[in-house]
C-alpha cells in the first residue's frame, strides 16, 4: 500500500510509538487522525505530527460507537489503515492480583480494542480494502515475572489477530500484530513522561519503522506478525 493519501487512524496518538507513527506517515502524505484522552498531549501532537486530532477514552464503550463515527466524519467516510495502538499497563505479581486491575488494563487493551475495531471493519469491507495494525508486545509470546495482568491482556489481542486474520482476508483485509519488546516510550509511567532514550533500548522511531513498512508491504501480501526486539540491551 502506498500510504499517500491514505485515511489512517492511530489511538493512543498523542505519545510514544502512535506520536512517532503519526509523524513519520504525515511526511508521507497520509492523512492521519490520532486519538487520545488527554486534550494538551493531543494539542501538542498535533504540533509535533500535522495529523488530525480527536480527545475521546477508547475505555468509554458506551460512546465507542459515537466516537468511531466522528472518527470517520473527520476522514470524510473512509479509513484505509486502522493502528490499535492505544494500551496501558501494571504490574502486579500474583499475591497482588486484583479484578479492579484486570478490568483497568482489559478495558484499554482488549475490550477497547476490539469495539473500535468493530466499528471501523464494516467501512473497510464496503470497500473491499484496508490494513489493521494491532500493536501488542513481545509480552504476548511468553509471560513474565509479575505480568500476569498486563502480558495476559496482550495475549488476547494477539487471539483477536489471528481470529480477525481468518474473517477478513476474504475481503482484502490485511491484519498484523506487531511486537515490540522494551521502548523509550512513557508506557508505564503513571505522569505520562516520555522516558529519555537508551543507546541501546528501542526506541519509537525503530517501531514506527516497522509499522509503516507492514502498512507498505505491495497489497498482495500481508505481514501477520512482527517482532521487534533490542540488539543486545543487557549492556
Amino acid at each position: 500500500m502506498n500510504v499517500k493519501g491514505k485515511n489512517i487512524i492511530i489511538t493512543g496518538g498523542s505519545l510514544g510509538i502512535g506520536k512517532e507513527t503519526a509523524r513519520d506517515l504525515v511526511e508521507k502524505g497520509a492523512n492521519v487522525l490520532i486519538t487520545g484522552r488527554s486534550e494538551n498531549r493531543l494539542i501538542e501532537a498535533k504540533r509535533y505530527t500535522g495529523a488530525k486530532i480527536i480527545e475521546f477514552d477508547i475505555s468509554d464503550h458506551e460512546n465507542i460507537s459515537d466516537n468511531a463515527v466522528k472518527c470517520i466524519d473527520i476522514l470524510e467516510g473512509r479509513v484505509d489503515v486502522l493502528i490499535n495502538n492505544a494500551g496501558i499497563g501494571v504490574r502486579r505479581s500474583v499475591e497482588e492480583l486484583n479484578i479492579e486491575d484486570f478490568l483497568k488494563v482489559f478495558n484499554v487493551n482488549v475490550f477497547g480494542l476490539a469495539l473500535f475495531t468493530k466499528e471501523i471493519v464494516p467501512h473497510m469491507i464496503k470497500e473491499s480494502y484496508g490494513t489493521i495494525i494491532n500493536i501488542g508486545s513481545t509480552a504476548s509470546l511468553k509471560g513474565y515475572k509479575n505480568g500476569s495482568i498486563y502480558s495476559s491482556s496482550k495475549f488476547a489481542v494477539r487471539c483477536l489477530t489471528q481470529c480477525w486474520q481468518a474473517e477478513l482476508r476474504a475481503h482484502n483485509i490485511r491484519v498484523c500484530q506487531v511486537n515490540p519488546s522494551e521502548v523509550t516510550t512513557a508506557f508505564g509511567n503513571s505522569e505520562r513522561v516520555e522516558r529519555e532514550n537508551v543507546d541501546n533500548k528501542l526506541t519509537s522511531k525503530e517501531i514506527s519503522h516497522s509499522i509503516i513498512s507492514a502498512i507498505e508491504m505491495d497489497d498482495r501480501g500481508f505481514i501477520n506478525e512482527l517482532n521487534i526486539w533490542a540488539t543486545n540491551p543487557f549492556e
